[in-house]
């Protein structure tokens, strides 16, 4: 099994991959495909291990690591990694974020379910359309509004599921492609969130260029992270969360960049059946009779910034919003 290890709020699963969950602006849900958001700096990790007696039994039988989220908070995935490259595995409450279908650690080798580190830099969302994702949100469990509860009729999992494989390295290319920066080799209850879809933005999830007997079953590490909301987080480890991050509104009116990425001829997956169905947190506001709790007015987005290597992480520091 692949060592895990967390380093300055960076999930490292091997040698080879370091994650990284980023604030984010929550993007309008309003029919349309926006440019990928900014990193509003990272959200701090914990492991449960080190909170035992303070998070809920079914966190210390999973183990992993935990981050505070505010209720319909966005987030994205910071994946960074180096050579050889790494297949990643990203479920939400079970359900696998690529393929929309149920949870299982191994790969799938005939309808890839899985990522390519660091070919793929980043994943904002769930694999719901031709060359965009739904975003990334958290809402408690137990309202329907999850992709869990919505694709599989329970919400009893939450969190992110993470799989990591390495790769065989006698099956890989002797040159390595162009790529990304490497790496370096409760006492009390607690609200369990998920992930819920928000806006739509235009994001392409690659096809393995290297296939699926490249990636190596007996060298893979396995992390659960689970999502605590503010008030659990106080009450687990002390801290204060990070401040709710600014409206996509406010953000582009202060003349701050959106980005998109350029990788023209990668190739896109299709979108995953199973997710495509998936209704966001608007639309269940909405068939539940809800006033709408957020601004999903359309915003004029200024021509995003083309960038080669990756957004730049935490673009807002301090100022009073």
């Amino acid at each position: 099994m692949l060592p895990i290890r967390l380093e300055d709020d960076n999930l490292h699963i091997g040698s080879h991959l370091a994650i990284r969950f980023q604030r984010t602006l929550r993007i309008p849900d309003d029919g349309g495909a926006y440019p990928l958001p900014p990193s509003l700096g990272g959200f701090p990790l914990r492991r449960v291990a080190d909170y035992a007696d303070r998070v809920p039994e079914a966190w210390r039988a999973r183990g992993g690591v935990f981050a505070p989220m505010y209720q319909r908070e966005a987030m994205w995935l910071s994946l960074r990694g180096g050579w050889p490259p790494v297949a990643l595995k990203v479920g939400v409450g079970k359900v696998n974020a690529v393929s929309g279908k149920p949870w299982t650690d191994p790969l799938d080798t005939r309808d890839q379910d899985y990522l390519v580190c660091p070919d793929q830099p980043w994943l904002d969302g769930i694999n719901s359309g031709s060359g965009t994702v739904r975003q990334f949100v958290a809402m408690p469990l137990g309202m329907g509004y999850t992709v869990e509860g919505q694709v599989t009729g329970r919400e009893s999992v939450g969190g992110v599921q993470l799989v990591a494989f390495d790769a065989h390295p006698d099956r890989l290319p002797e040159r390595p492609p162009q790529q990304f920066s490497g790496i370096d080799a409760c006492a009390m209850p607690v609200a369990d969130m998920g992930l819920g879809a928000g806006g739509e933005m235009e994001q392409e999830i690659y096809p393995d260029e290297y296939g699926a007997d490249v990636w190596d079953p007996e060298r893979s590490g396995r992390v659960f992270v689970h999502i605590a909301n503010s008030m659990a987080w106080r009450e687990i480890t002390g801290e204060e969360p990070p401040p709710t991050p600014v409206s996509a509104r406010s953000y582009t009116e202060h003349g701050f960049p959106w980005f998109s990425l350029y990788d023209e001829g990668r190739g896109d997956l299709a979108p995953a059946k199973g997710l495509a169905g998936v209704k966001s947190v608007k639309e269940m506001d909405e068939e539940k009779g809800f006033a709408a709790l957020q601004d999903d007015a359309t915003v004029e987005v200024p021509a995003p910034q083309v960038v080669e290597l990756g957004r730049p992480e935490d673009v807002v520091s301090g100022g009073d919003w």
